[in-house]
């Protein structure tokens, strides 16, 4: 991140669960470690502001992050409530949002991002062939105001509720490792 402004980086953890059959999937043991350590030890000496939306295990959550939040609403409605939170609580101008099930991103993947929201001083969000990627994105803060309206006129979807307003895509290929979900027992297993 060498000569960027800094930049807050968001983890998501807030999420049900449903395909892990309902556990904290960010504190799921993955090489040793849970799934959130793998990516906090990536972000860590790239940001003095590390967020973690966790709407359970917060106790758990604090050793990995500066800051943690936690949806405003009941019952898990999704990341972009998560986002929302990470918004108004971070301290830079710009926010990288990640999840908390991809252990393998890298500094150079957050770089690229970056480097792309402020060339063209908007949200960059990875693109996979005709696919958006919305866990891996990077915000700039005045974006609350866009997500705000969105989420007030009923929307739900990160992924929707971003491209109302112009998006930076950040091509990668279909296979690339940095962006593996392990969102379910098998993937996690592989």
């Amino acid at each position: 991140m060498l000569g960027n402004p800094p930049c807050s980086v968001l983890i998501l953890a807030g999420g049900r669960g449903q395909r892990m059959g309902g556990r904290d999937k960010g504190l799921i043991s993955w090489r040793d470690a849970p799934l959130v350590a793998h990516v906090q030890r990536v972000v860590r000496p790239w940001s003095d502001d590390l967020i973690i939306s966790c709407n359970r295990n917060a106790e758990r959550y604090a050793d990995y992050a500066d800051q943690l939040v936690c949806d405003a609403q009941t019952g898990f409605p999704g990341p972009l409530a998560g986002v929302l939170a990470g918004l108004r609580v971070a301290r830079h101008n710009w926010l990288a949002v990640l999840a908390c099930d991809a252990p393998r991103i890298d500094v150079a993947l957050l770089d690229g991002l970056l480097a792309l929201a402020l060339r063209q001083d908007a949200p960059a969000m990875v693109r996979q062939g005709e696919y958006w990627q919305p866990m891996f994105c990077v915000l700039p803060t005045r974006s609350l105001a866009l997500l705000e309206t969105a989420w007030n006129e009923g929307e739900r979807s990160l992924h929707k509720a971003l491209l109302r307003g112009p998006v930076a895509a950040l091509e990668c290929t279909q296979g690339d490792v940095r962006l593996e979900n392990f969102n379910s027992p098998e993937l996690l297993q592989r």
